[in-house]
Protein backbone atom coordinates (compact mmCIF):
# COMPACT_ATOMS: atom_id res chain seq x y z
CA UNK A 1 0.00 0.00 0.00
CA UNK A 2 1.42 3.37 -1.03
CA UNK A 3 1.14 6.44 1.15
CA UNK A 4 -1.04 9.37 0.18
CA UNK A 5 0.00 13.00 0.40
CA UNK A 6 -1.11 15.04 3.42
CA UNK A 7 -4.60 16.52 3.25
CA UNK A 8 -4.37 20.29 3.86
CA UNK A 9 -5.66 21.74 7.11
CA UNK A 10 -9.12 23.25 7.18
CA UNK A 11 -11.19 20.42 5.70
CA UNK A 12 -13.72 18.50 7.76
CA UNK A 13 -16.80 16.33 7.27
CA UNK A 14 -20.55 16.77 7.58
CA UNK A 15 -22.32 13.45 8.17
CA UNK A 16 -19.31 11.60 6.78
CA UNK A 17 -19.03 13.71 3.62
CA UNK A 18 -16.18 16.10 2.87
CA UNK A 19 -17.31 19.67 3.51
CA UNK A 20 -16.19 22.88 1.82
CA UNK A 21 -17.56 26.28 2.78
CA UNK A 22 -19.82 24.76 5.43
CA UNK A 23 -21.63 22.47 2.97
CA UNK A 24 -21.01 18.83 2.01
CA UNK A 25 -19.43 18.48 -1.43
CA UNK A 26 -22.52 16.61 -2.58
CA UNK A 27 -24.33 19.95 -2.28
CA UNK A 28 -21.82 21.68 -4.57
CA UNK A 29 -21.93 18.85 -7.10
CA UNK A 30 -25.71 19.09 -7.17
CA UNK A 31 -25.48 22.85 -7.64
CA UNK A 32 -22.95 22.48 -10.46
CA UNK A 33 -25.09 19.81 -12.07
CA UNK A 34 -22.29 17.39 -12.89
CA UNK A 35 -18.85 16.06 -12.17
CA UNK A 36 -15.93 16.43 -12.60
CA UNK A 37 -15.81 19.67 -10.64
CA UNK A 38 -13.16 21.95 -9.17
CA UNK A 39 -14.32 23.65 -5.97
CA UNK A 40 -12.26 26.59 -4.69
CA UNK A 41 -12.70 27.87 -1.16
CA UNK A 42 -12.59 31.66 -0.80
CA UNK A 43 -12.19 31.24 2.93
CA UNK A 44 -8.99 29.23 2.48
CA UNK A 45 -7.57 31.94 0.21
CA UNK A 46 -8.45 34.72 2.64
CA UNK A 47 -6.83 32.86 5.53
CA UNK A 48 -3.65 32.25 3.55
CA UNK A 49 -3.36 35.90 2.56
CA UNK A 50 -3.95 36.97 6.17
CA UNK A 51 -1.20 34.59 7.33
CA UNK A 52 1.20 36.09 4.80
CA UNK A 53 0.33 39.65 5.77
CA UNK A 54 0.97 38.82 9.43
CA UNK A 55 4.31 37.14 8.71
CA UNK A 56 5.89 39.38 6.06
CA UNK A 57 7.48 42.79 6.61
CA UNK A 58 4.97 45.56 5.93
CA UNK A 59 7.04 47.07 3.13
CA UNK A 60 6.84 43.83 1.12
CA UNK A 61 3.81 43.84 -1.18
CA UNK A 62 2.02 40.67 -2.26
CA UNK A 63 1.45 39.81 -5.92
CA UNK A 64 -0.61 36.95 -7.36
CA UNK A 65 0.82 34.90 -10.23
CA UNK A 66 -2.19 34.46 -12.50
CA UNK A 67 -0.76 31.36 -14.19
CA UNK A 68 -1.45 29.36 -11.02
CA UNK A 69 -5.20 29.71 -11.52
CA UNK A 70 -6.82 32.26 -13.86
CA UNK A 71 -10.45 31.42 -12.99
CA UNK A 72 -12.18 34.84 -13.27
CA UNK A 73 -14.21 34.69 -10.02
CA UNK A 74 -11.01 33.78 -8.19
CA UNK A 75 -9.23 36.74 -9.77
CA UNK A 76 -12.06 39.01 -8.66
CA UNK A 77 -11.59 37.72 -5.11
CA UNK A 78 -7.83 38.33 -5.35
CA UNK A 79 -8.40 41.93 -6.46
CA UNK A 80 -9.42 42.80 -2.93
CA UNK A 81 -6.67 40.80 -1.25
CA UNK A 82 -3.36 41.37 -3.05
CA UNK A 83 -1.37 44.37 -4.25
CA UNK A 84 -0.64 43.34 -7.82
CA UNK A 85 -0.83 40.64 -10.46
CA UNK A 86 1.78 38.92 -12.61
CA UNK A 87 0.89 37.48 -16.01
CA UNK A 88 2.82 35.43 -18.54
CA UNK A 89 1.01 35.89 -21.87
CA UNK A 90 -1.21 38.14 -23.91
CA UNK A 91 -4.01 35.70 -23.23
CA UNK A 92 -3.64 36.25 -19.50
CA UNK A 93 -3.64 40.00 -20.14
CA UNK A 94 -7.08 39.63 -21.71
CA UNK A 95 -8.23 37.48 -18.80
CA UNK A 96 -7.23 40.06 -16.18
CA UNK A 97 -8.67 42.85 -18.34
CA UNK A 98 -11.95 40.93 -18.56
CA UNK A 99 -11.95 40.44 -14.80
CA UNK A 100 -11.74 44.21 -14.36
CA UNK A 101 -8.38 44.17 -12.58
CA UNK A 102 -6.36 47.42 -12.41
CA UNK A 103 -3.89 47.04 -15.28
CA UNK A 104 -1.43 49.53 -13.77
CA UNK A 105 -0.81 46.90 -11.07
CA UNK A 106 -0.04 44.14 -13.59
CA UNK A 107 3.40 42.99 -14.70
CA UNK A 108 4.12 40.72 -17.67
CA UNK A 109 7.00 38.21 -17.64
CA UNK A 110 7.87 35.34 -19.94
CA UNK A 111 10.19 34.66 -22.87
CA UNK A 112 9.03 34.90 -26.46
CA UNK A 113 6.59 37.77 -26.16
CA UNK A 114 5.15 38.51 -29.60
CA UNK A 115 5.05 42.07 -30.93
CA UNK A 116 1.26 42.06 -30.63
CA UNK A 117 1.57 41.13 -26.94
CA UNK A 118 4.14 43.86 -26.33
CA UNK A 119 1.89 46.39 -28.04
CA UNK A 120 -1.17 45.35 -26.05
CA UNK A 121 0.78 45.53 -22.79
CA UNK A 122 2.23 48.97 -23.56
CA UNK A 123 -1.19 50.35 -24.51
CA UNK A 124 -2.66 48.90 -21.32
CA UNK A 125 0.02 50.45 -19.09
CA UNK A 126 1.25 47.04 -17.94
CA UNK A 127 4.86 46.73 -16.75
CA UNK A 128 6.91 44.54 -19.09
CA UNK A 129 9.58 42.37 -17.47
CA UNK A 130 12.12 42.26 -20.30
CA UNK A 131 13.66 38.86 -20.99
CA UNK A 132 16.37 39.89 -23.47
CA UNK A 133 18.06 42.85 -25.10
CA UNK A 134 16.15 42.03 -28.28
CA UNK A 135 12.83 42.18 -26.47
CA UNK A 136 13.88 45.51 -24.96
CA UNK A 137 14.65 46.95 -28.40
CA UNK A 138 11.29 45.76 -29.76
CA UNK A 139 9.37 47.20 -26.79
CA UNK A 140 11.11 50.57 -27.07
CA UNK A 141 10.47 50.73 -30.83
CA UNK A 142 6.80 49.78 -30.38
CA UNK A 143 6.41 52.47 -27.72
CA UNK A 144 7.88 55.06 -30.07
CA UNK A 145 5.57 53.98 -32.89
CA UNK A 146 2.53 54.16 -30.62
CA UNK A 147 3.55 57.42 -29.01
CA UNK A 148 3.14 55.66 -25.66
CA UNK A 149 5.78 55.50 -22.94
CA UNK A 150 6.40 51.83 -22.09
CA UNK A 151 6.80 50.76 -18.48
CA UNK A 152 9.88 48.52 -18.49
CA UNK A 153 11.53 46.31 -15.88
CA UNK A 154 14.27 43.74 -16.38
CA UNK A 155 13.99 40.11 -15.46
CA UNK A 156 17.38 39.10 -14.10
CA UNK A 157 18.79 35.62 -14.59
CA UNK A 158 20.70 35.24 -11.31
CA UNK A 159 23.76 33.03 -10.91
CA UNK A 160 22.05 31.26 -7.97
CA UNK A 161 18.96 29.08 -7.76
CA UNK A 162 16.53 28.20 -4.98
CA UNK A 163 17.87 25.14 -3.17
CA UNK A 164 15.29 22.40 -2.78
CA UNK A 165 12.91 23.98 -5.27
CA UNK A 166 10.73 21.80 -7.43
CA UNK A 167 11.42 23.99 -10.46
CA UNK A 168 14.63 25.98 -10.78
CA UNK A 169 14.25 29.30 -12.60
CA UNK A 170 17.74 30.72 -12.12
CA UNK A 171 21.39 29.69 -12.15
CA UNK A 172 23.31 28.95 -15.34
CA UNK A 173 22.00 29.13 -18.87
CA UNK A 174 18.26 29.80 -18.89
CA UNK A 175 15.66 30.99 -21.40
CA UNK A 176 14.36 33.29 -18.65
CA UNK A 177 15.73 36.75 -18.03
CA UNK A 178 19.00 38.47 -18.78
CA UNK A 179 22.30 37.28 -17.33
CA UNK A 180 23.16 39.50 -14.38
CA UNK A 181 26.43 40.86 -15.79
CA UNK A 182 24.58 42.33 -18.82
CA UNK A 183 21.84 44.01 -16.81
CA UNK A 184 23.47 47.36 -15.91
CA UNK A 185 24.09 48.27 -19.57
CA UNK A 186 20.49 47.45 -20.44
CA UNK A 187 19.20 49.53 -17.53
CA UNK A 188 21.02 52.54 -18.95
CA UNK A 189 19.64 51.81 -22.44
CA UNK A 190 16.08 51.65 -21.09
CA UNK A 191 16.42 54.91 -19.19
CA UNK A 192 18.10 56.71 -22.11
CA UNK A 193 15.22 55.63 -24.38
CA UNK A 194 12.77 57.66 -22.30
CA UNK A 195 10.87 54.59 -21.11
CA UNK A 196 9.54 54.50 -17.55
CA UNK A 197 12.12 52.51 -15.60
CA UNK A 198 10.35 50.03 -13.27
CA UNK A 199 13.13 47.90 -11.75
CA UNK A 200 14.05 44.22 -11.45
CA UNK A 201 12.29 40.87 -11.40
CA UNK A 202 14.49 38.19 -9.78
CA UNK A 203 12.95 34.73 -9.76
CA UNK A 204 15.21 31.83 -8.74
CA UNK A 205 12.81 28.91 -8.26
CA UNK A 206 9.44 27.65 -7.05
CA UNK A 207 7.81 25.00 -4.86
CA UNK A 208 10.33 24.99 -2.02
CA UNK A 209 9.40 23.92 1.50
CA UNK A 210 12.57 24.87 3.39
CA UNK A 211 12.31 28.24 5.15
CA UNK A 212 16.09 28.62 5.43
CA UNK A 213 16.60 27.98 1.72
CA UNK A 214 13.88 30.48 0.82
CA UNK A 215 15.40 33.07 3.14
CA UNK A 216 18.88 32.48 1.72
CA UNK A 217 17.58 33.03 -1.81
CA UNK A 218 15.77 36.21 -0.77
CA UNK A 219 18.99 37.50 0.80
CA UNK A 220 20.90 36.72 -2.38
CA UNK A 221 18.23 38.47 -4.46
CA UNK A 222 18.47 41.59 -2.29
CA UNK A 223 22.25 41.62 -2.55
CA UNK A 224 22.08 41.17 -6.32
CA UNK A 225 19.51 43.94 -6.68
CA UNK A 226 21.75 46.30 -4.71
CA UNK A 227 24.81 45.38 -6.76
CA UNK A 228 23.04 45.84 -10.10
CA UNK A 229 21.41 49.10 -9.04
CA UNK A 230 24.80 50.43 -7.96
CA UNK A 231 26.45 49.36 -11.21
CA UNK A 232 23.58 50.81 -13.25
CA UNK A 233 23.95 54.20 -11.64
CA UNK A 234 20.19 54.61 -11.35
CA UNK A 235 17.68 54.41 -8.48
CA UNK A 236 15.77 51.13 -8.27
CA UNK A 237 12.04 51.92 -8.05
CA UNK A 238 10.79 48.37 -7.63
CA UNK A 239 12.09 44.84 -7.10
CA UNK A 240 10.10 41.63 -7.44
CA UNK A 241 11.88 39.08 -5.23
CA UNK A 242 10.05 36.16 -6.82
CA UNK A 243 8.19 33.59 -4.78
CA UNK A 244 9.30 30.04 -4.13
CA UNK A 245 7.03 29.09 -1.23
CA UNK A 246 5.65 25.63 -1.85
CA UNK A 247 2.84 23.50 -0.47
CA UNK A 248 2.97 19.88 0.72
CA UNK A 249 1.86 17.50 -2.00
CA UNK A 250 3.52 14.21 -1.20
CA UNK A 251 4.00 11.80 1.73
CA UNK A 252 6.60 13.23 4.09
CA UNK A 253 6.19 16.84 2.91
CA UNK A 254 5.77 19.43 5.66
CA UNK A 255 4.48 23.01 5.34
CA UNK A 256 6.81 25.98 4.97
CA UNK A 257 7.63 27.65 8.29
CA UNK A 258 6.07 30.93 7.21
CA UNK A 259 6.80 32.89 10.41
CA UNK A 260 10.48 32.00 10.05
CA UNK A 261 10.51 33.12 6.41
CA UNK A 262 8.98 36.43 7.46
CA UNK A 263 11.35 36.85 10.41
CA UNK A 264 14.45 36.26 8.30
CA UNK A 265 13.23 38.55 5.52
CA UNK A 266 12.50 41.28 8.08
CA UNK A 267 16.07 41.00 9.34
CA UNK A 268 17.32 41.48 5.79
CA UNK A 269 15.07 44.50 5.30
CA UNK A 270 16.43 46.14 8.44
CA UNK A 271 19.95 46.32 7.00
CA UNK A 272 19.36 47.27 3.39
CA UNK A 273 22.11 49.24 1.67
CA UNK A 274 21.45 52.88 0.89
CA UNK A 275 20.81 52.17 -2.81
CA UNK A 276 17.70 50.15 -1.85
CA UNK A 277 16.33 52.44 0.86
CA UNK A 278 13.53 53.81 -1.33
CA UNK A 279 12.89 50.65 -3.35
CA UNK A 280 9.44 49.06 -3.26
CA UNK A 281 9.53 45.28 -2.86
CA UNK A 282 7.08 42.49 -3.56
CA UNK A 283 6.96 38.75 -3.56
CA UNK A 284 5.07 36.89 -6.27
CA UNK A 285 3.06 33.84 -5.24
CA UNK A 286 0.56 31.64 -7.04
CA UNK A 287 0.44 28.06 -5.83
CA UNK A 288 1.02 29.10 -2.21
CA UNK A 289 -2.03 31.36 -2.27
CA UNK A 290 -4.54 29.10 -4.00
CA UNK A 291 -3.19 25.54 -4.23
CA UNK A 292 -4.60 24.21 -0.98
CA UNK A 293 -7.89 26.08 -1.51
CA UNK A 294 -8.93 23.80 -4.37
CA UNK A 295 -10.43 20.32 -4.42
CA UNK A 296 -11.08 18.27 -7.54
CA UNK A 297 -14.16 16.05 -7.36
CA UNK A 298 -14.97 13.16 -9.66
CA UNK A 299 -17.56 10.39 -9.49
CA UNK A 300 -16.80 6.70 -9.49
CA UNK A 301 -18.49 5.17 -12.54
CA UNK A 302 -17.04 1.67 -12.29
CA UNK A 303 -15.41 -0.53 -9.70
CA UNK A 304 -13.33 -3.33 -11.14
CA UNK A 305 -10.81 -5.90 -10.06
CA UNK A 306 -7.90 -6.96 -12.25
CA UNK A 307 -5.41 -9.58 -11.07
CA UNK A 308 -6.56 -8.98 -7.53
CA UNK A 309 -6.12 -5.19 -7.67
CA UNK A 310 -9.03 -2.77 -7.13
CA UNK A 311 -9.52 0.05 -9.63
CA UNK A 312 -11.96 2.85 -8.93
CA UNK A 313 -12.74 4.25 -12.37
CA UNK A 314 -13.94 7.86 -12.35
CA UNK A 315 -15.42 10.31 -14.83
CA UNK A 316 -12.37 12.55 -14.33
CA UNK A 317 -8.67 12.08 -14.87
CA UNK A 318 -5.37 13.54 -15.98
CA UNK A 319 -7.06 15.77 -18.56
CA UNK A 320 -8.08 17.90 -15.56
CA UNK A 321 -5.39 16.94 -13.05
CA UNK A 322 -2.21 16.35 -15.03
CA UNK A 323 0.04 17.08 -12.05
CA UNK A 324 -1.77 14.66 -9.73
CA UNK A 325 -1.32 11.93 -12.34
CA UNK A 326 2.44 12.41 -12.13
CA UNK A 327 2.79 13.65 -15.71
CA UNK A 328 3.63 17.32 -15.10
CA UNK A 329 7.37 17.30 -14.58
CA UNK A 330 7.51 14.66 -11.84
CA UNK A 331 10.46 12.25 -12.15
CA UNK A 332 9.18 9.69 -9.63
CA UNK A 333 5.41 9.38 -9.35
CA UNK A 334 4.04 9.88 -5.84
CA UNK A 335 0.49 10.17 -4.62
CA UNK A 336 -1.18 13.53 -4.13
CA UNK A 337 -3.51 13.84 -1.13
CA UNK A 338 -6.77 12.16 -2.07
CA UNK A 339 -9.80 10.64 -0.36
CA UNK A 340 -13.21 9.15 -0.86
CA UNK A 341 -15.18 12.36 -0.42
CA UNK A 342 -18.44 10.62 0.44
CA UNK A 343 -16.73 8.57 3.16
CA UNK A 344 -14.42 11.28 4.42
CA UNK A 345 -12.63 10.38 7.63
CA UNK A 346 -13.57 6.70 7.50
CA UNK A 347 -10.84 4.16 8.17
CA UNK A 348 -8.80 2.31 5.57
CA UNK A 349 -10.51 -0.86 4.38
CA UNK A 350 -8.75 -1.66 1.14
CA UNK A 351 -5.94 -0.86 -1.23
CA UNK A 352 -7.21 0.72 -4.41
CA UNK A 353 -6.08 2.82 -7.35
CA UNK A 354 -8.15 5.78 -8.49
CA UNK A 355 -8.04 6.08 -12.28
CA UNK A 356 -9.67 8.26 -14.87
CA UNK A 357 -11.73 7.64 -17.97
CA UNK A 358 -8.96 8.09 -20.55
CA UNK A 359 -7.66 5.27 -22.68
CA UNK A 360 -4.09 5.47 -21.42
CA UNK A 361 -2.25 3.82 -18.50
CA UNK A 362 -0.97 7.28 -17.55
CA UNK A 363 -4.45 8.25 -16.33
CA UNK A 364 -4.01 7.44 -12.64
CA UNK A 365 -4.94 9.85 -9.85
CA UNK A 366 -3.92 7.63 -6.93
CA UNK A 367 -1.78 4.51 -7.09
CA UNK A 368 -2.50 1.67 -4.63
CA UNK A 369 -3.56 3.97 -1.80
CA UNK A 370 -5.37 3.00 1.36
CA UNK A 371 -9.06 3.99 1.27
CA UNK A 372 -12.40 3.03 2.83
CA UNK A 373 -14.35 0.80 0.45
CA UNK A 374 -15.90 2.86 -2.34
CA UNK A 375 -18.51 1.94 -4.91
CA UNK A 376 -20.11 3.29 -8.05
CA UNK A 377 -21.69 6.66 -7.29
CA UNK A 378 -19.21 7.67 -4.59
CA UNK A 379 -17.20 10.86 -5.06
CA UNK A 380 -13.42 11.00 -4.91
CA UNK A 381 -11.50 14.12 -3.93
CA UNK A 382 -8.02 15.18 -5.01
CA UNK A 383 -6.67 17.96 -2.81
CA UNK A 384 -4.14 20.72 -3.57
CA UNK A 385 -6.09 21.22 -6.80
CA UNK A 386 -6.35 24.99 -6.66
CA UNK A 387 -3.17 25.62 -8.67
CA UNK A 388 -2.00 24.20 -11.99
CA UNK A 389 -5.08 22.04 -12.34
CA UNK A 390 -7.83 23.10 -14.71
CA UNK A 391 -5.72 25.48 -16.79
CA UNK A 392 -2.53 23.39 -16.81
CA UNK A 393 -4.07 20.12 -17.96
CA UNK A 394 -5.00 18.87 -21.46
CA UNK A 395 -8.76 19.24 -21.09
CA UNK A 396 -9.46 18.47 -24.74
CA UNK A 397 -7.47 15.22 -24.81
CA UNK A 398 -9.67 12.50 -26.34
CA UNK A 399 -12.43 15.08 -26.66
CA UNK A 400 -13.27 14.94 -22.97
CA UNK A 401 -13.60 18.68 -22.39
CA UNK A 402 -13.03 20.84 -19.31
CA UNK A 403 -14.30 20.27 -15.80
CA UNK A 404 -16.72 22.67 -14.18
CA UNK A 405 -15.29 25.21 -11.72
CA UNK A 406 -16.87 26.90 -8.72
CA UNK A 407 -15.74 29.44 -6.15
CA UNK A 408 -17.39 28.89 -2.76
CA UNK A 409 -17.60 32.17 -0.88
CA UNK A 410 -18.31 30.93 2.63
Amino acid sequence: MKALGPIPAGYDAIDGVLAIGGRPVTHWVEEAGATPLFVYSADHVRRRVAELRAALPQRVALHYAVKANPYPPLLALMAGLVDGFDIASGGELEIVRGAGLPLAKVSFAGPGKRDAELEAAILAGVTLNLESEGEAARAIAIGERLGKTPRLAIRVNPSFDLKGSGMKMGGGAKPFGIDAERVPALVRTVIESGAEWRGFHIFAGSQALGAEAIAETQAQALALAAQLAQESGAPLPHCNLGGGLGIPYFPGDTPVDLPLVGQLLAQQMESLPEVLRETEFCIELGRYLVGEAGVYLARIVDRKISHGEVFLVTDGGLHHQLAASGNFGTVVRRNYPSAIATRFGAGVEEEASIVGCLCTPLDKLADKGGFPRADVGDLIAVFCAGAYGASASPAMFLGQGPAAEMLVQA
